[in-house]
């Protein structure tokens, strides 16, 4: 499987403002890509990536390169298109990225809403391990201890 990470530019911002969960995921992923790229212009120093196939354009990442005070960095949103799903795209973007962050602290965080199976077994595998039993802004927060 041929998966390339490209940053999002003025080139492709407006294709990856379409991309789309499946309706019944809209309760797991409920911000529209959108909104990432809108935040991460103006709130948050926020990297956009997209992912993908040969050409093709099949999801999107967020990520934030620069560790927080506590010295993690962080991945707030793994997104793959409802069309594209199930094919291993996000493991093999999560994968290229976990390489391509390599943070100094060695933390990298990701969280996920407790009804995202798919996300926590993907997360799981990747060797993201839970980081309290208390959901955090609704979410179940994981570190992956890198290097």
């Amino acid at each position: 499987m041929e998966v390339m990470l490209k940053p999002v530019t003025v080139d492709n911002w407006y294709a990856c403002s379409r991309l789309k969960v499946k309706k019944e995921q809209l309760a797991v992923f409920p911000a529209p890509v959108v909104n990432w790229i809108a935040e991460a212009k103006y709130v948050h120093e926020f990297e956009l990536i997209a992912i993908y196939c040969k050409e093709e354009l099949v999801g999107f990442i967020v990520y934030c390169p620069e560790p927080d005070q506590e010295g993690n960095c962080w991945i707030p949103a793994v997104m793959i298109d409802g069309e594209h799903q199930g094919k291993g795209y996000a493991r093999a973007a999560l994968k290229q990225l976990i390489d391509l962050m390599s943070p100094a602290s060695g933390r990298i965080m990701i969280g996920h809403r407790p009804e995202n199976h798919a996300a926590a077994a993907l997360y799981e595998s990747l060797g993201f391990k839970k980081v309290s039993e208390e959901l955090i802004d609704g979410e179940i927060v994981r570190l992956l201890q890198v290097g």
